[in-house]
């Protein structure tokens, strides 16, 4: 079965107020069994817009991913980002069917 991934792209705009929303968060990622593969290292934006954090979290599978963004353990660290941070999220299934040749 596929994986789910969370893409995250954004700017923190009140750190220290951010770090509410990291703390309580984890309840939800420890819940539904989030690896985190890419957590605001080092990065380019080489087309579009740059944001200052990207960040891609690997769950068992799509649905997974899906219920953790909608369960009341996220909702409720969502309410602490909110104001302190600008970001887009997407949710998407691992890709699973040939590659291109070389």
């Amino acid at each position: 079965m596929p994986k789910g991934y969370w893409v995250v792209s954004g700017d923190v705009t009140d750190p220290e107020g951010y770090r509410a929303y990291v703390a309580e968060n984890a309840n939800a990622f420890s819940k539904y069994g989030a690896c985190f593969l890419a957590r605001g290292g080092k990065s380019e934006a080489v087309e579009g817009r740059g944001y200052s954090r990207t960040v891609i979290i690997e769950f068992k599978d799509f649905d997974t991913a899906l219920a953790c963004y909608h369960s009341p353990e996220y909702v409720k660290a969502k309410g602490l980002r909110e104001g302190r941070a600008d970001v887009n999220i997407t949710i998407v299934e691992e890709y699973d069917g040939p590659q291109p040749e070389n």
